[in-house]
Order: structure tokens, then C-alpha cells, then sequence
């Protein structure tokens, strides 16, 4: 099951949701303002795309908060499973595999 996971509403939340509605690929949304990231769903995005990669670091209201300062990672999983804003939308998994962003050229792949 192909996994969405939004922060925040935008275009390529908004492509995303679209290309695998249009595709009826079957997604489960999950809202992180509404449903808390587990440590170890954390772990296997960092593992596939880099924790790096997670955070918004263009994002203005990321630029205010220490975790765009901190190359620590043990600190940035702190500061990402205590507010889930700071990722990038969207966050697409599928297993042990993620993309994050509007990616359809990985999602084709998938489908195989």
C-alpha cells in the first residue's frame, strides 16, 4: 500500500494526489497535523531518500526553527517527530522505498 504523507497543502501535494486518483492507485493519506510520525516510519524515509532531504529548509517558518541550523541527527529526529511541519510535502512511501516531492517517473516504477 502507497503511503502520502502531508504537512501541508501545495501544488505537488495537490499533483500528487491527482496522479495516482487518476491512476486509481489505491493511497492512504496521512495527515501529520492529524496523525503523529512514528520514530520508526522516520527511520525508514531518512534510510531511503536521507534525513537531510526530509526537511523543508525553504520553507520561512523552517528557517526560523533550530532544526534548520542542526546537522545532528539525532537532534533533527527530535525536532521532526515533535513538529511535522518542518518535512517537505509530500512524502511518498511504499515499503521500505520513498520519494520525496512530485516524483511520478520513481512512482511508474512502483508500479511493476
Amino acid at each position: 500500500m502507497i503511503q502520502l504523507y502531508i504537512s501541508k497543502k501545495n501544488f505537488d501535494v495537490q499533483k500528487a494526489e491527482r496522479y495516482f486518483k487518476e491512476r486509481r492507485i489505491p493511497v492512504q493519506v496521512m495527515d501529520l497535523k492529524k496523525h503523529k510520525l512514528g520514530e520508526r516510519e522516520l527511520q525508514t524515509m531518512a534510510r531511503a531518500v536521507g534525513l537531510e532531504n526530509l526537511l523543508d529548509r525553504d520553507d520561512k517558518k523552517v528557517k526560523e526553527h533550530p532544526a534548520s541550523y542542526c546537522n545532528i541527527e539525532s537532534v533533527l529526529t527530535g525536532y521532526i517527530l515533535e513538529t511535522p511541519w518542518l518535512l517537505r510535502a509530500p512524502i511518498v512511501r511504499n515499503g521500505s522505498k520513498a520519494t520525496v516531492g512530485y516524483c511520478p517517473d520513481v512512482w511508474e516504477t512502483w508500479k511493476e
